[in-house]
């Protein structure tokens, strides 16, 4: 196991270079200059526009630019500065950063609890009308995108009941966190909840559970142990990556209940042209991506014994 992992680790160096390579020239090969953008519409002087793009390095060539940049993470822990503001990118990830992680656990624990739960109620009653049911209801929250179903918890729950607040605070509290945590889950727990059921549906008829039942074992093991941990697999597996995906995707949640976390500073720093801080907080997230999918597969061998790993 330990060969493996030490395997792993080495194999997500030449990824996390392709990858951040390749945001880094996307962002800094947009159309616009940061630096005229700064002053409006005012306008500078070319030469006053020339000794900023120097002193920033932003005269220098594309390469020699990711390499300063990724020398400045590896040896400094350094993401540079805000163009703007002067501002460390750091002191902008320790701001944005635990409002979307806890924006993030919030809505993958509602994924798991409710997603595992509504799949195995449908997955033990296929085709029955349980089975239906929740079938009907996560192809309605698949239906709708994300920023209606936002629009109609904020306006039903917030304007019209009062139930919650309509913005969250600067201080992005637990409970305040709730609604829009529902909404960025809602999605990938319907998603969750349907692999379940088709797994569990699938694994019923296996004959290793013919089998299990034959011997005389309790249903509580039957289910606990030889059904699910089977049918667990590939929903571990979208779990897994699923986890980057909400921290990633949650510009629209965050931005429609006003949440300052990754996804509000990701949509500002692309209007304000900000590359350094939009690398940045794209590098994070590449980084949470690489060892989830690390996690994911050293908890394969958990569900399933008959896998191991050299």
């Amino acid at each position: 196991m330990g060969r493996y992992v030490a395997r792993r680790l080495l194999q997500m160096i030449p990824v996390f270079i392709g990858t951040t390579l390749l945001i880094f020239l996307m962002v800094y090969t947009l159309p616009g200059d940061p630096v005229r953008g700064l002053f409006g519409d005012k306008g500078a002087d070319p030469a006053t526009l020339a000794a900023m793009r120097h002193q920033l390095g932003l005269d220098q060539p594309i390469l020699q630019q990711y390499w300063n940049y990724m020398t400045g993470i590896v040896l400094h822990f350094d993401f540079g500065n805000q163009i703007a503001s002067g501002r460390p990118v750091t002191d902008v990830l320790g701001d944005a950063f635990p409002v979307t992680l806890r924006l993030a656990a919030m809505a993958f624990l509602i994924e798991i609890v409710l997603g595992i739960g509504l799949g195995m109620v449908a997955g033990l009653r296929a085709g029955r009308l349980a089975d239906n049911a929740v079938l009907v209801f996560t192809l309605l929250i698949i239906s709708i995108p994300v920023f209606v179903l936002g629009f109609i918890v904020k306006s039903v729950f917030a304007f019209q009941l009062g139930w919650i607040e309509p913005n969250v605070s600067g201080e992005a509290k637990w409970d305040e966190l709730i609604a829009p945590a529902v909404v960025l889950g809602s999605l990938s727990l319907a998603y969750v909840a349907r692999l379940t059921r088709t797994t569990m549906a699938e694994n019923l008829r296996s004959d290793y559970m013919r089998t299990a039942v034959a011997k005389g074992l309790p249903k509580r093991r039957i289910v606990g142990v030889h059904l699910m941990r089977n049918s667990l697999i590939p929903v571990v597996t979208f779990l897994g990556t699923d986890l980057g995906a909400l921290m990633g995707g949650a510009v629209v949640t965050e931005g429609l209940f006003n949440v300052k976390g990754i996804g509000g500073t990701i949509y500002e720093s692309i209007v304000r042209r900000e590359g350094t801080t939009l690398v940045g907080l794209v590098t994070v997230l590449v980084l949470v991506y690489l060892f989830m999918s690390l996690l994911v597969d050293l908890l394969y061998a958990v569900l399933d014994p008959r896998i191991r790993y050299a």
